[in-house]
């Protein structure tokens, strides 16, 4: 196989480059061996040749080790000089593996010095934090160095960074750049500069088919610059771009867009630029809520508050704790405090560093205002429920969602109407809610004459098995039904996405922004105008559910919440997240009881090393999460490609594929496995799909081993090799990568599974016919479809809020009543089916939870149905929550609800009222 036919198999650059490298050092190494022992070296000199056609598209777009002394490299074998070039790709490699390079003052080395071979490594450990600054401009070889040595030249000792040009010559190599180098923290863009790369790129096809489609032709240089500008942002909107012209920039800097942060003039010099551009780094680089922790546990303090264990006075001189200290180091202590003043701040107050830290996360992830929640997004979930939810308000919720969205709507006192999501019975796992389905209960509201009651919509984005919503278009759809309904985007497990082209756009935050523009632009007043026309004879709600929806622009609010497990997917300490806000009338309507509903579930005491890791986390997202998270996901589909390719693991294990998961209605595109069609095909599959699959949950099909998910789980991967699984179903069990994954840990696993089914394919040889057919037994069991996953069934009569046109029920009334024991009982499996069969309704008090899949079967107030006592009784795990194996199900009782039925439900409101919201069980009481 050829080394460009290689480079085909790759899903992601930065790998094929790093390999290549690699790979060209090993080579190279032959050739010298070759050489010295006075053999030919023909076949390895070739290969070498090869490895560097590989890297010569990319080199260009990286400053170290850059385009000079790449053609270095390319010299010395062309010259013959094998020992020196060898020496010099050894150098370069080494650098590019350690990261030694980051020191600065090795960029300036001279490439060819045959002596600096180990100055890089040498100096790490005195390096300032490095980054590489694109220059977009047409320029001669010495207009180059004459930058690079101008720039260097500005260089301080006590400057916190340093940095290296890359100069690019054409809109399309800037874009190239921007997606390729990860090191890239800033882009000039000067006015003269092609529009088309004069380089080859086909070796770049797969990676770089989605940069080349912007149609340049017939635009002015402003117009140019300004596309440029937009194009970058897209990509990396973390990046700060800066114009140079030699036009009017007065003129310019009044029309200029946001994209760019400044403008200068070329004839006034770079010190101006130098300064702004690390000034820029500097603001993004910030953690001002570490930083003051990390300066206050460094001055002396008398501690006469609470904490003993504040500087370690409780511990250090124990004689029972010292071990303590050992483990968790004496800094941890030193930043223990009960203050809020002395240069830190109140989490419930924030004023200072903490206000800082929160204003900057709002920036990096692109909200208008960002809270820190240090009890997870558990917590998140009911502090935003309860800001915007009263009591008798109804919520649309996925039935599947997190618990804490079912306690917090039982807390705010909301009626609810759960949203059914499609099923995968095959895998034993619900996928999302269809916005047909969403649509199809707004409307029902509207007909009932109920929509106003209608406060908020509750989604999971992504759900816990990788599914991801159109978020954009589900709330365009929605806001043209309600014009003013909230929405709540549970994105627990997908805060990195912000930090990836293609998954950012399916973001809460960022979809909110986007619709926003466009509901204030002339195109969607257009496109307004043409639907209004096309409804017009439309008289049938039904004909509006296949119909693409637009809102009035006059009419729409942006009204958008998410809640994200920062700890879950980025770098924080555990129970660490955030909320962000992106919701224009969060000011007039929302801050007063955002701050009341803040108050209420965050504590007086917060954990201070959870909020700096969670400021710490947010500028290593902002720096290099785009790096991260690529990685991130090559490292999925690395191992996805192992399981699938791999001879022995393909005959027992399969990973489940975007056509496994999402059913064909809900994919337009057509397109299976849209990743490994490349970065166009993803972007094509999630653009046009209603839901499309996060490549980095990798779900294995087990049936085939004959071991359940739980026992896959428990008994193997964690007691034998302790390796940690996200989640299983009775025959998947599901990996997630992250951006702490690494490619030795995807080996590790890999090679972990090779030997589980290596000696499970040698137990099956071994087994005695009657072992053979029990196991294939269990293999039929597992890979057959059971009892289909039952849909929401319905809330009983007297826990219903609203008539028979629609399905809101009072969960909190049921939950509460439940405090009253001789209002409840416990049926065991069989006596429900028995009155099921006589006719009866039988009536959960409580949650019913089974661990796998982890959300409610049934829920406080909710009817048995016979397809959740088949589903239950399918189920293989152990853990069920609400459920005591003894006793059975615990219900209300007939008499009891004979005896609530002649309580209407506004009468129980009133009662509810008068006894307290927090004293719900005595209203129960009472009645």
């Amino acid at each position: 196989m050829t080394e460009q036919a290689r480079s085909q198999m790759y899903n992601s650059m930065w790998k094929l480059r790093r390999d290549a490298w690699s790979d060209l050092e090993e080579t190279c190494s032959h050739v010298v061996e070759l050489v010295e022992q006075g053999r030919s070296p023909g076949a390895a000199l070739e290969r070498v040749g090869s490895l560097l056609g590989v890297l010569e598209p990319f080199e260009r777009y990286w400053g170290f080790p850059g385009r000079r002394r790449f053609e270095d490299v390319q010299r010395l074998f062309e010259a013959g000089q094998v020992q020196r070039g060898a020496r010099l790709v050894s150098d370069l490699n080494r650098a590019q593996i350690t990261d030694s390079f980051r020191g600065g003052d090795v960029a300036a080395l001279p490439a060819e010095d045959p002596e600096a071979g180990d100055r890089p490594v040498e100096r790490a450990a005195a390096r300032r934090p490095y980054f590489e600054v694109l220059v977009v401009d047409e320029m001669t070889a010495g207009q180059e160095r004459a930058l690079r040595e101008e720039l260097r030249r500005l260089r301080r000792p006590e400057d916190e960074f340093v940095y290296e040009v890359v100069v690019v010559p054409s809109f399309e190599d800037a874009v190239t750049a921007v997606m390729f180098n990860f090191s890239l923290q800033a882009c000039v863009v000067r006015r003269r500069f092609g529009r088309r790369s004069r380089n080859d790129l086909s070796s770049l096809g797969v990676f770089l088919d989605a940069a080349r489609s912007d149609d340049l032709t017939d635009r002015s240089a402003d117009e140019l610059a300004e596309l440029l500008g937009q194009r970058l942002t897209d990509i990396r909107p973390e990046l700060d771009l800066y114009l140079v012209t030699e036009g009017n920039v007065e003129e310019i800097a009044g029309r200029l867009s946001n994209n760019f942060r400044r403008v200068f003039h070329a004839r006034e010099g770079s010190l101006e630029l130098h300064l702004s551009i690390l000034r820029g780094l500097d603001h993004r680089y910030r953690a001002p809520f570490f930083s003051a922790l990390r300066d206050y546990s460094h001055k002396p303090t008398g501690v006469f508050h609470a904490l003993p264990v504040s500087r370690g006075k409780s511990i250090v001189n124990s004689h029972w704790l010292r071990e303590m200290v050992d483990f968790y180091g004496l800094d941890i202590f030193l930043a223990e405090t009960s203050a809020t003043c002395g240069g830190l701040d109140s989490l419930l107050e924030p004023t200072g560093p903490l206000r800082d830290s929160q204003r900057l996360a709002a920036e990096t992830f692109g909200a208008r205002e960002t809270f820190f929640v240090t009890n997870g997004t558990s917590t998140s979930n009911k502090i935003v429920v309860q800001a915007l939810v009263q009591p008798d308000d109804i919520v649309l919720v996925d039935r599947n969602c997190h618990q804490s969205h079912h306690y917090g709507l039982v807390l705010a006192g909301a009626h609810v109407t759960y949203l059914d999501a499609y099923r995968i019975n095959e895998f034993s796992m619900y996928g999302a809610v269809p916005l047909r389905e969403i649509k199809r209960t707004l409307l029902e509201f509207r007909r009932a004459g109920k929509l106003d009651r209608i406060k908020m919509l509750m989604l999971t984005n992504c759900t816990f098995d990788g599914i991801v919503y159109d978020v954009e278009r589900v709330m365009e759809e929605c806001l043209a039904i309600k014009p003013d309904l909230v929405f709540l985007w549970d994105e627990a497990w997908f805060a990195f996405a912000r930090f990836h082209p293609v998954y950012r756009g399916r973001t809460a935050m960022s979809s909110a922004r986007r619709l926003l523009e466009r509901l204030r632009s002339a195109e969607h007043r257009r496109r307004h105008a043409e639907h209004v026309a096309a409804r017009a004879g439309v008289v049938d709600d039904d004909a509006l559910l296949d119909m693409r929806l637009v809102p009035d622009p006059d009419a729409a609010r942006v009204r958008v919440y998410a809640t994200q497990s920062t700890h879950k997917t980025l770098t924080s300490l555990r129970q660490g997240g955030m909320i962000h806000v992106f919701d224009q009338d969060y000011v007039q309507k929302v801050e007063e009881t955002f701050h009341e509903a803040y108050m209420a579930h965050t504590s007086t005491s917060p954990n201070y090393q959870i909020l700096a890791s969670l400021d710490l986390g947010r500028r290593q997202a902002e720096l290099e999460g785009f790096e991260l998270v690529q990685k991130q996901v090559e490292y999925a589909m690395s191992l996805r490609d192992a399981i699938d390719n791999h001879p022995l693991l393909s005959r027992y294990i399969r990973c489940l594929t975007t056509a496994d998961l999402i059913p064909r209605e809900y994919r337009p595109a057509g397109i299976d496995q849209p990743l490994r069609s490349g970065l166009t095909k993803m972007m094509a599959a999630w653009d046009q799909d209603d839901f499309v699959l996060d490549p980095c949950r990798i779900t294995l099909s087990i049936g085939a081993t004959g071991i359940d998910g739980d026992t896959f789980k428990r008994v193997h991967l964690m007691d034998r090799f302790g390796v940690q699984v996200n989640k299983t179903s009775r025959n998947t069990v599901l990996f997630m990568t992250h951006i702490g994954t690494t490619r030795s840990s995807v080996a590790f696993l890999i090679e972990i599974l090779v030997q589980m089914v290596r000696e499970l394919d040698e137990q099956i040889g071994d087994m005695s016919p009657r072992d053979r057919a029990a196991h294939d037994a269990t293999v039929r069991r597992l890979t057959s479809t059971v009892a289909p996953l039952p849909d929401f069934s319905a809330f009983h009569d007297v826990f219903r809020s609203g008539g028979p046109e629609t399905s809101e029920g009072n969960m909190r009334r049921a939950f509460f009543l439940a405090y009253n024991d001789d209002l409840c009982q416990y049926l065991t499996p069989e006596e429900v089916a028995a009155r099921l069969d006589a006719g009866e309704q039988v009536v959960s008090a409580t949650f019913v939870t089974p661990y796998p899949p982890g959300f409610p079967v049934l829920v406080p107030g909710q009817i048995f149905s016979r397809d959740i006592l088949s589903y239950m009784s399918s189920l293989d795990t152990p853990e069920v929550h609400g459920y005591r194996a003894q006793l059975g199900y615990r219900v209300f009782t007939e008499e009891a609800l004979r005896q609530i039925a002649g309580v209407p439900a506004a009468v129980y409101s009133q009662v509810e009222r008068r006894t307290g919201a927090a004293s719900s069980h005595s209203a129960a009481a009472e009645l």
